[in-house]
């Protein structure tokens, strides 16, 4: 079954009792962890109990394929609903759930965890089409979702935002569930037992672009032909969650800026950074890329990184490898520049 948007929040938060597999795929990594976890907990609140939750990956189940059915139909020995997590799915399990939700054993709920899925994908076929599992689509928040997730949180705690500060807040915030969470919590644990409402300024000192700072960190580091920095950042994006495709859109955001500035200042005009969305930070590297890139080369950049994300999302060529390839070429291409 395919849950339409609408009902995504309310599934996830009360799974229905029919339902005995769920699937969650996507490119944002915390999302799909964080539901994952929830719609877990609706059948065992304590995951860390080793009599009722059993935890996979999709390797092991293509190693030993009878571990589904043999996980699924186990008695929890102190009573209540087991479940089955599994991580690191794909379609080379999609053939093994058809075959599971044909002929299900046991009652225990099977939470999956994939990435990005094509609509074509086997695994995400057979559970769209069983009715009895679900397949959820986890993707980047869009604003009206993040102001509704800072505004639960900023609640919760007994505290209020500033308009201008929220606008910071959306305008910051990373992709990622878990990281944004994560930026939001921070701030409040900043806020103390301060009363007043949380302004620009606590924002501005707390969260800056520390959220998306390792993606702008792997962005810089490609337009500025900085090998180094640019393995460093590519290393703490994977360990921080984040997918290969947040760091194509990131360096897509970065070289659409740079083309704008580019642009202008070959018309003879000049574009302050800031304008363009740059944290006042990293001006002085922007202004040195717009410099060290044409216009017409940053077009192709930019193309280089289209590709990649297509590669990433429609082949079978893993999706860290498409992002790094296509950084490392840009970054060859900014040291040729120099």
């Amino acid at each position: 079954m395919k849950l339409p948007t609408r009902e995504v929040e309310s599934f996830v938060k009360r799974p229905r009792q029919d339902i005995r597999a769920v699937l969650l795929f996507g490119s944002d990594a915390g999302l799909i962890r964080e539901r994952a976890k929830t719609i877990a907990q609706s059948a065992c609140e304590d995951l860390n109990d080793p009599f009722r939750v059993a935890t996979l990956t999709g390797a092991q189940l293509q190693e030993d394929p009878a571990r589904l059915a043999d996980e699924a139909a186990a008695m929890a020995l102190t009573g209540g609903r087991r479940v089955v997590m599994i991580s690191g799915a794909g379609d080379r399990n999609g053939k093994l759930f058809a075959g599971f939700f044909d002929d299900p054993a046991g009652d225990a709920l099977i939470v999956v965890e994939a990435g990005e899925l094509t609509a074509r994908s086997s695994l995400r076929v057979a559970f769209e089409d069983s009715k009895i599992a679900a397949a959820i689509g986890c993707y980047a928040d869009d604003q009206r979702v993040l102001q509704g997730l800072a505004d639960d949180m900023v609640k919760e705690a007994g505290k209020k935002i500033a308009p201008e500060a929220m606008a910071y807040l959306l305008d910051n915030l990373g992709a990622d569930r878990m990281i944004t969470r994560g930026e939001i919590a921070k701030l409040l644990l900043y806020k103390g037992d301060d009363a007043s409402p949380i302004s620009l300024e606590d924002c501005e000192a707390v969260i800056g672009d520390s959220s998306t700072l390792f993606l702008d960190d792997a962005a810089f580091a490609a337009f500025g032909g900085d090998f180094t920095l640019l393995t460093d950042a590519l290393t703490r994006c994977e360990g921080a969650g984040e997918s290969p495709v947040a760091i194509l859109r990131v360096a897509q955001k970065h070289g659409q800026k740079l083309h704008l500035a580019a642009a202008s200042r070959e018309a003879g005009n000049s574009m302050d950074p800031k304008r363009l969305g740059v944290h006042w930070t990293r001006t002085a590297g922007f202004e040195r890329q717009t410099r060290q890139w044409s216009s017409d080369r940053l077009m192709r950049a930019l193309e280089i990184l289209t590709d990649a994300e297509l590669l990433a999302k429609s082949t079978g060529m893993p999706a860290a490898a498409a992002c790094g390839d296509a950084l490392l070429r840009i970054a060859r291409a900014a040291r040729v520049a120099r």
